[in-house]
């Protein structure tokens, strides 16, 4: 099963020089039955740059809390047996836990399938929707407004072999 972790850059730093992804349980997100009823698809790219996009989402709320992480969203596609991974039902239909799984086990970073992390120039939309989380999960629709904002900045894809370059700055 393809699952997208969420991490920040020094997340990833961390898993780079550990050579695994979490120490598990850890959270991930996949295509779920919930993540399908919400979409609405059968097309199972399409459902999984959904659960890549509620990655993404994670990442954003990993970066508020860690002030002093470059603000700069990541998220790590890695191949897990379906065994090690589990959703929980309950959680299943809630809209903030769409796609949401627990991988049971830490992963090696080499069963990695690629990276996914923010350009440079997304930094200031980041930023700003770091600042406007709390608001937007108040309800605010202005402040929801700016975190979907970071959303209009595609995630770059990178090989595995380019995680180095990442975590040392050069991407």
């Amino acid at each position: 099963m393809r699952v997208y972790v969420p991490l920040t850059l020094p997340g990833l730093a961390e898993a780079y020089k550990a050579g695994q992804l979490g120490a598990g349980p850890f959270v991930a997100y996949a295509v779920t039955p919930g993540l399908r009823e919400w979409y609405v698809s059968d097309d199972i790219e399409e459902l999984e740059y959904a659960a890549l996009g509620r990655a993404a989402l994670a990442s954003l709320r990993l970066l508020a809390a860690e002030p002093g992480a470059p603000r700069r969203r990541v998220v790590v596609a890695v191949d897990v047996a379906d065994r090690a991974v589990s959703a929980d039902p309950d959680r299943g239909l809630d809209p903030a836990a769409l796609g949401e799984v627990r991988v049971a086990t830490a992963v090696p970073l080499g069963k990695a399938a690629s990276v996914h992390a923010d350009a440079a120039d997304a930094e200031t939309d980041v930023t700003a929707a770091v600042e406007a989380l709390p608001a937007a999960d108040g309800g605010d629709g202005d402040a929801q407004f700016v975190v979907d904002g970071a959303e209009d900045h595609e995630l770059l894809w990178f090989a595995t072999q380019e995680i180095r370059n990442l975590v040392e700055g050069g991407a």
